[in-house]
């Protein structure tokens, strides 16, 4: 009984820190370790755990895509025009950087596609170079506003 408290106790913690993290990647280990009630030397072993088995992939920055020029947002939903070729898009539009996240999704569609451009004529620059690497269809939603985005996981047990 003991042992299987532990083992639940240690994935409470472990929750907390990747909790933590995902609100702000930068917090020291200090701070981690005052929020969780561990040593700074046991949060460190314990983050570092967590990213050898690939539950912390990275750490990154979030950007104002406004302030870099880029400020327009889009899903384009895409579709093979070919049904029989093969399910190959996310290689073929690798190359692509104004494409932010490819996700294979169910419907009628294959893939949607977030990408970020800075103005209309760019992201209609970008739909001709969709279509023509990929040889797809596409279907275009652009965002007005973005009342949140980037929220932290909900990590809490249940």
């Amino acid at each position: 009984m003991t042992s299987r408290r532990y083992r639940s106790h240690v994935e409470e913690i472990d929750r907390r820190i990747v909790a933590l993290l995902a609100q702000d990647g930068r917090m020291s280990f200090t701070d981690l370790a005052k929020e969780t009630g561990l040593s700074v030397s046991a949060v460190h072993q314990r983050v570092r755990r967590l990213e050898k088995r690939g539950v912390i992939r990275g750490f990154t920055a979030l950007v104002d895509y406004d302030q870099i020029g880029q400020s327009l947002t889009a899903f384009v939903s895409i579709k093979p025009i070919d049904p029989a070729a093969p399910d190959d898009a996310p290689v073929r539009l690798a190359h692509l950087k104004a494409i932010e996240a490819c996700h294979s999704v169910a419907g009628e569609e294959s893939y949607i596609l977030k990408v970020r451009v800075e103005s209309p004529l760019a992201l209609e620059e970008l739909l001709q170079q969709i279509r023509s690497s990929a040889g797809v269809s596409t279907r275009t939603t652009v965002v007005l506003s973005t009342p949140y985005e980037h929220r932290s996981p909900d990590l809490s047990e249940e």
